[in-house]
């Protein structure tokens, strides 16, 4: 691979591809480009009774693009994991160019869980997400897809599909059912900082649809 650049990096989500290493110590960095893609549609997102009693009466906090960096070590501090060091030195020039964000979840001042992830357009590519608490990254999500929604998004795109996520509501597509999902997108506008702070319990709320 060329040499991985802020500028290169968009690029390659706009034609459907994403950038990996093999483990955190390998230097060398390969495009991938799914056969199948997960997503997750934004009306589709399935909470449980447990996560919503949860989320009700969490004492945890959210905040957006607070502590992007410590995000993406949360992701990375694991055994297994494709985040290497210019991994994360490119998401973070890319989250100080405005494409890139975070959505944190704190207990007290101990970031306990968050997921991060790119915006081109109106779609969203999420990259990772970490739980250092019993369903942190679950109200990460959450919190995630309620700002996305609020904020005009159309595709949210969590690259493979995994159990946790299926059972969040994401969904397989085909390669070609993705790209013009994409292509629909990526022409669009949404502001991810746009919408206005909020809690966990007022996303619960507004996605179960109650007062």
């Amino acid at each position: 691979m060329t040499e991985l650049t802020p500028e290169l990096l968009l690029h390659g989500y706009s034609i459907g591809i994403f950038p990996m290493a093999e483990h955190r110590d390998d230097p060398e960095i390969f495009w991938v480009d799914p056969r199948r893609r997960g997503v997750m549609p934004l009306d589709g997102f399935h909470l449980s009774r447990s996560l919503i009693k949860d989320m009700r009466r969490t004492a945890f906090t959210t905040s957006i693009d607070q502590n992007f960096a410590g995000v993406v070590a949360g992701c990375a501090d694991r055994t297994d994991t494709w985040i290497n060091e210019e991994i994360s030195n490119i998401y973070s020039a890319l989250h100080e160019k405005g494409h890139a964000h975070s959505v944190e979840i704190w207990n007290g001042e101990m970031l306990v869980g968050g997921v991060y992830g790119v915006t081109l357009g109106t779609a969203f590519f999420g990259e990772s997400m970490f739980s250092r608490r019993t369903n942190a990254s679950k109200m990460a999500l959450a919190v995630l897809v309620d700002r996305l929604i609020r904020a005009g998004f159309t595709l949210f795109d969590t690259q493979f599909l995994t159990a946790h996520l299926a059972s969040l509501g994401a969904v397989e597509v085909t390669k070609a059912a993705y790209h013009a999902e994409l292509d629909r997108a990526k022409s669009g506008c949404a502001l991810f900082a746009a919408p206005p702070p909020t809690t966990i319990y007022d996303v619960v709320q507004r996605m179960t649809h109650t007062s």
